[in-house]
């Protein structure tokens, strides 16, 4: 019995004496490394936009003639009416696009209603009231005003003048009845030379221009005479060794109606 104590005793000292194992947990530190995410920029530069430059105009006409020069241009390609004239006839009719008829119905060329079935605006001219066209847009004004005269029988002689010979037209116009005003010839002239509308027949043309001197008329074979109160072309012819047909051929006349302080190109062959 002693024996088995001793050995119980020794057991016990042995197992008190083992070494006992500590486990450890070893701690992480927190990261202290910063994550920096970029965001993607989303803003666009703005886009650099230079002012619309304004053109600016010495007066109201030169801002018309830039403003329908290329309608004018157009409508010559079409219908042989030349450019300068068409010009022309919008400033004095339109009032360089300030008159009433311009500005609330389109109209540039005082185009009355006649057969008309479109939109109407009243006006006073020769008579109190009258009716003329109302268009939608300017455009269409010129297009009806060269259908005009190339539709009529009264405006043919027209056509059969030079492209280039504004003068002839001028006169021709009057001399088929489009104007009341015995100045209206010498007023188209006026702002054709003054403007210079016939370098757009020139463009239209091309190659096919062909340039009239008017400062020839007074030299050589021709000559200018001022209708005076009692002037028939017949008296002028007389007066000139000349004859009515060649004197209407000189001036675009399909008529014999002329005005006095009309200018006629006489020849004296």
């Amino acid at each position: 019995m002693n024996k088995f104590w001793v050995v119980l005793g020794l057991l016990a000292i042995l197992t008190s004496c083992k070494t006992k194992k500590v486990a450890t947990t070893k701690r992480t530190k927190p990261s202290t490394e910063r994550v920096v995410v970029r965001e993607r920029e989303t803003t666009t530069r703005p886009v650099e936009t230079k002012p619309s430059e304004t053109k600016v105009y010495a007066s109201a006409t030169e801002k018309y003639i830039d403003t329908y020069k290329d309608i004018a241009k157009t409508e010559m390609q079409l219908y042989n009416i030349p450019a300068s004239i068409t010009l022309a006839q919008g400033i004095l009719e339109s009032g360089s696009g300030n008159g009433r008829l311009s500005v609330e119905a389109n109209n540039h060329f005082g185009i009355k209603c006649h057969e008309w079935t479109g939109a109407r605006i009243y006006h006073d001219d020769d008579r109190d009231q009258e009716c003329f066209r109302k268009y939608v847009d300017a455009k269409y004004s010129f297009r009806d005003h060269s259908l005009f005269l190339t539709e009529r029988k009264r405006y043919a002689d027209l056509f059969k003048q030079k492209p280039g010979d504004y003068k002839a037209w001028a006169r021709g116009l009057k001399a088929a009845g489009y104007a009341t005003d015995r100045k209206y010839p010498d007023k188209l002239i006026s702002l054709i030379e003054r403007y210079d509308l016939h370098r757009y027949d020139e463009e239209v043309l091309g190659t096919a221009y062909e340039r009239i001197d008017y400062s020839k008329e007074k030299q050589n074979n021709n000559t200018i005479h001022t209708v005076i109160k009692g002037d028939t072309l017949y008296s002028i012819s007389r007066r000139y060794n000349t004859t009515v047909q060649n004197i209407q051929r000189l001036n675009g006349l399909n008529g014999t109606n002329i005005s006095i302080g009309q200018d006629l190109i006489i020849s004296t062959n």
